[in-house]
């Protein structure tokens, strides 16, 4: 009943409303654009190729099946998220870039933003190339001409820049991080396309079968909610200040460290760095010579289900410890507690809570980056058991993973918006 008021109390408020209608008239254009597709295509033969690579079927999932339509927004925010991993490894290299991201406050963050977004472009180009001479290798694509080629190519990476531009439109002047919901629509749109392919598969004869099938659904489900809610809290005391007659402070808290601090971004970064060297190696697979066989190497080791599994599990798990060890600074908290008079107990305050911070991050990141490199590889697992290829969306921990994340943030900040306004009101 409580959720039902709050969604009542949300269309009531002219200015929540507003947000709301505002992001779902994004995704009905970003829907519109998902089924305008590049022209010469062997529709066919691309769903065949989709069905038959699991990383290019996640890619696909992930952008609300713009790729196997191949649509002009086919890449979905891949570039964007290339160019933001990039942006993030370089600030571990250059000094004055990770200044820039981490010292000059919201300024800093826009020009960083910015930089990001500059480099999507190259990054869109390169990836809609690679795509589209892998896919003309496959016989999917007939042959393009120069001027051809690189008119569809502008036509797919101006559509992924209207993308990341809707993102940030939504981040702006809706609810929730604009990305993320992207991600989350496109999702929830293939729902349909997969009811309707369960429906074509339905056999009595395979009930058993697909019993297990949603049993071991609902089973990647509770184990998602339960992992994303779950917290670490670090017991935080502050110590008692007089200031004139009054006193301040005594109190006692908890600092909660999430098990899973990543999120999803982790398996979003892997899904984007595997698919770029299979890219890559489609640039060079007709070339003579060495060059060509290395490359027709590459592109058949990318394409191997059980080398990419392995490198997708391997790539989770380090950029689970990567990103956050980029968001995630206990040297800055131990400071904030110690400037607010705040202390572990039992820790003393400055070096020792940084190095207390650290061995409890490090333990739990275990736990959270294996989980997300399971719930990564468990579409795999799953078909390979129960032989059901539909509804990837229940079975792709990942989607479900996104899904559960994109609807308790969403839900956060309608939740904050409506203690806001009551605080306004009172």
């Amino acid at each position: 009943m409580g959720v039902f008021s709050n969604v009542l109390r949300v269309f009531k408020i002219h200015d929540l409303r507003g947000r709301i209608l505002f992001v779902l008239g994004v995704f009905l254009v970003f829907r519109i654009m998902a089924n305008i597709p590049v022209p010469g295509i062997d529709a066919l033969r691309l769903r065949e190729f989709f069905e038959g690579n699991q990383i290019f079927g996640l890619l696909n999932l992930f952008t609300g099946g713009t790729m196997d339509s191949l649509s002009i927004v086919m890449l979905g925010l891949g570039p964007y998220i290339t160019a933001t991993i990039i942006m993030q490894l370089l600030t571990m290299i250059f000094p004055a870039l990770n200044r820039l991201y981490k010292e000059e406050g919201e300024q800093g963050r826009q020009k960083f933003n910015q930089y990001g977004r500059m480099l999507t472009v190259p990054f869109a180009y390169v990836q809609g190339y690679g795509f589209l001479m892998l896919l003309t290798q496959q016989g999917v694509v007939a042959s393009m001409g120069i001027l051809h080629l690189l008119g569809a190519l502008t036509v797919i990476a101006a559509g992924t820049m209207l993308l990341v531009w809707l993102g940030e439109l939504i981040s702006e002047k809706g609810i929730g991080n604009g990305v993320s919901l992207l991600i989350f629509a496109g999702i929830v749109a293939m729902v349909p396309q997969q009811i309707t392919q369960f429906a074509f598969l339905w056999d009595p004869a395979r009930l058993p079968i697909f019993i297990l099938f949603f049993c071991m659904a609902l089973a990647i489900i509770a184990g998602v909610v339960y992992v994303t809610q779950a917290r670490r809290n670090i017991p935080v005391s502050y110590a008692k200040r007089v200031r004139g007659n009054k006193m301040f402070g005594g109190a006692s808290t908890y600092l909660p460290l999430s098990v899973n601090p990543a999120g999803v971004i982790p398996i979003i970064f892997a899904l984007a760095l595997l698919t770029f060297p299979g890219m890559i190696a489609s640039f060079f697979v007709a070339a003579p010579g060495i060059l060509g066989q290395i490359a027709l190497a590459a592109q058949s080791f990318f394409t191997n289900p059980w080398a990419t599994g392995l490198m997708y599990f391997g790539l989770v798990i380090m950029f689970t410890f990567f990103y956050t060890a980029v968001t995630f600074d206990p040297k800055s908290i131990s400071s904030n507690l110690q400037k607010m008079g705040g202390f572990i107990p039992g820790v003393r305050p400055g070096t020792p809570t940084t190095k207390f911070l650290s061995h409890i991050l490090n333990r739990i990141l275990v736990t959270g980056a294996l989980f997300l490199a399971t719930i990564a590889v468990m579409p795999s697992v799953i078909q390979g058991l129960t032989d059901v290829a539909a509804f990837e969306f229940l079975v792709g921990g990942t989607a479900v993973l996104i899904i559960v994340n994109v609807v308790l943030e969403t839900l956060r900040q309608l939740r904050a918006q409506l203690q806001m306004r009551e605080y306004d009101t009172f």
